[in-house]
């Protein structure tokens, strides 16, 4: 099934505080608009969605996230303080020698962290096999989700993952593309329709949307994984 929904305005409250967060790491960062691109699409999946905290990220049961793009991470890292898992007091220190707050997150400093991410094209085949893994141990509640950026979609490992994932019929597979028009080539008719013709469920929203955003994530999608295009303003 493919839907399309209706644009509004997204809270600004939720925004300032995460904003707030944010302009607290400083630094050679080189990747502020990579961030800001996805800081609604976090604070919707962490505050309405994902089934996992502080207190269950070793719980094999919860649900998965994992940012494939890791190369812009104050956004999520923000996130992650706001909901616990991470001390606000570490942002001061992002990107620091000492910091476990790096410009790329390192799932083995971070609690919460499913993988070490920033190389484009890596995240949705990681999270291909992570559907997989959980459905061959017998766990199918769970739910697993990925965010990549539209540029990423350049890399072909992502279109193995996406015809893969259609074809095995990973109902549990949840990818967010992030889409502020970075990349190279386009996608004639959407990027959406590149999931839908290999068998996924999809939905393009305003990515500044909160309420759009999660009716677009939590819309049923039996026997078929799920991809959501989140629009954003142009990267440049």
């Amino acid at each position: 099934m493919t839907t399309t929904t209706t644009l509004r305005p997204a809270p600004d409250s939720d925004r300032e505080h995460l904003f707030e967060l944010m302009t607290r790491m400083t630094g050679a960062e080189k990747h502020s608009p990579a961030a800001h691109s996805t800081l609604d699409v976090l604070w919707v999946l962490y505050d309405r969605v994902l089934r996992v905290s502080p207190g269950t990220v070793a719980d094999q049961e919860r649900d998965r996230f994992l940012l494939s793009k890791g190369h812009g991470p104050m956004a999520y890292y923000a996130v992650l303080a706001a909901k616990g898992f991470v001390d606000p007091a570490l942002l001061d220190g992002f990107g620091s020698y000492d910091s476990p707050l790096g410009h790329h997150p390192d799932r083995l400093l971070l609690p919460g962290v499913e993988i070490g991410s920033g190389s484009l094209g890596h995240g949705l085949p990681l999270a291909v096999g992570t559907a997989l893994g959980l459905r061959a141990q017998g766990l199918l509640d769970p739910a697993v989700w990925v965010l990549t950026g539209d540029a990423e979609l350049d890399e072909g490992s992502n279109h193995e993952a996406i015809e893969f994932a259609g074809a095995a019929g990973l109902n549990r597979l949840h990818t967010v593309v992030i889409d502020n028009t970075s990349a190279t080539h386009g996608w004639r008719g959407g990027i959406a329709s590149r999931f839908a013709a290999a068998g996924w469920s999809t939905a393009t929203v305003d990515g500044r949307d909160h309420e759009a955003l999660f009716q677009a994530f939590s819309a049923p999608h039996p026997d078929r994984p799920h991809a959501v295009v989140a629009v954003v303003e142009p990267k440049n």
